[in-house]
């Protein structure tokens, strides 16, 4: 958005956007453990804090990894035998 200043100057100025909550990509649960901060905030944050330390993490859900990881088990066990 452009504002003109005293001096007649149209300078822009940006305006924080509420940030929405991570959602899962597979089911659209929300994610527990990613926080919920502004990029320019989020940058501060260690790269432990940013998102969960597990695969898919700050992705899916747990209940939706759970089914994957099984699905994919089974699959394993299947072409095995």
């Amino acid at each position: 958005m452009y504002k003109r200043i005293p001096s007649g100057v149209a300078v822009a100025h940006y305006e924080l956007r509420n940030v929405n909550v991570a959602k899962c990509s597979a089911c659209g649960a929300q994610l527990g453990g990613v926080p919920r901060l502004n990029p320019s905030s989020l940058r501060k944050l260690a790269k432990t804090e940013k998102r969960p330390e597990r695969i898919y993490g700050g992705t899916l859900c747990r209940r939706c990894l759970a089914n994957i990881l099984r699905e994919a088990v089974r699959a394993i066990k299947l072409h095995r035998s």
